[in-house]
């Protein structure tokens, strides 16, 4: 039974990761789609090659989450974990289905929180990992809003003069730079939530003695991402490339570029951050440089009001699997 328990874990790790890839697309390539820089196809290759090449890129994220939320590895076991995946993966298929920008990193942690806190009670999480990775996914998209005034005001100052024709044609063709570096900034971040997750299980369980997540982890991580990002997520790029700004290429390139810097920074830290509350709040910045009232903020508050149901509605959705699957294992 463990062993097969240990494959559910790493079918569900996969599956979250393939998901979260689709569910995220919209990300890294809503804004080149919408201004035309790219064709949706072209783009939505481009972001699954370095998707999966970002995913490579190391394993700090993941080690936080595996170590910042539960206290000890040896306190939880496979059948928590697969609670915690399955509130997850409910919650981003229902915000996907919704065309709701949500946040898969919010529904990864509420998923643990709630699936922990019903099986072994609170003394099992680690209050300050969870402070800290809270904070990090509530600080990142304020920063994104504010950098990304800072970017859009710093290229109007630069390029104020030149003709509007003109400019747009250089920033499309930039922007097939920025969606690449949101890309590979995208799967250095988000892929590595996944390893974690199985890599807690392979310690907890025994076959390894420390955190260190083996190559085949990675690489498993990172197809799994790669594959669910080339399935595209059509719904929410609709949201995330329009209904918040409408985008031009200036404004599309200072998005992606705002973004992928924020994002890449967060990994170097080996924070985990929210990639859709980053994008979302890029574009609400650059949108807010041009005048206010030109973005949605109505739109924009219903996002709020997703992200903010997200961990404690995972929570109480993967506490529900936990008790339901208890009475199946037993």
């Amino acid at each position: 039974m463990p062993d097969i328990l240990i494959l559910v874990v790493f079918v569900l790790c996969l599956a979250f990761d393939y998901i979260n890839g689709f569910h995220d697309t919209a990300n890294a390539i809503a804004t080149s789609v919408s201004t035309r820089a790219l064709t949706p196809r072209m783009a939505v290759w481009l972001s699954a090659g370095l998707n999966f090449i970002g995913a490579m890129y190391s394993t700090g994220v993941a080690k936080t989450i595996g170590a910042d939320l539960v206290k000890s590895a040896q306190m939880i076991n496979e059948h928590i974990i697969i609670a915690a995946m399955i509130g997850a993966i409910c919650w981003n298929l229902i915000t996907w289905w919704l065309g709701i920008p949500s946040s898969s990193s919010h529904a990864l942690v509420g998923g643990v929180i709630g699936s922990v806190l019903v099986s072994t009670g609170s003394d099992a999480l680690k209050i300050d990992g969870i402070i800290r990775i809270v904070m990090a996914l509530i600080c990142s998209p304020v920063i994104a809003i504010i950098t990304g005034v800072i970017i859009m005001t710093g290229i109007y100052w630069l390029v104020g003069r030149v003709a509007p024709s003109k400019l747009n044609n250089k920033f499309r063709r930039l922007q097939i730079v920025s969606a690449a570096m949101m890309s590979f900034a995208h799967g250095s971040n988000d892929a590595q939530k996944a390893m974690g997750i199985i890599t807690l299980t392979l310690v907890s369980t025994g076959y390894l003695q420390t955190f260190e997540v083996p190559i085949w982890v990675k690489i498993t991580a990172a197809t799994a991402m790669g594959a669910g990002t080339a399935a595209g997520g059509w719904r929410i790029i609709r949201t995330m490339g329009a209904k918040i700004f409408k985008l031009e290429p200036v404004s599309g390139f200072a998005a992606d570029l705002n973004s992928s810097c924020v994002i890449f920074g967060a990994t170097l830290l080996h924070l985990p951050v929210s990639t859709t509350h980053v994008v979302s709040g890029s574009i609400m910045g650059v949108g807010t440089a041009k005048r206010i009232n030109a973005v949605r903020w109505g739109v924009a508050q219903q996002m709020l009001v997703a992200w903010v149901l997200t961990i404690p509605c995972t929570a109480i959705v993967s506490a529900i699997v936990y008790k339901l699957t208890s009475l199946l294992i037993k």
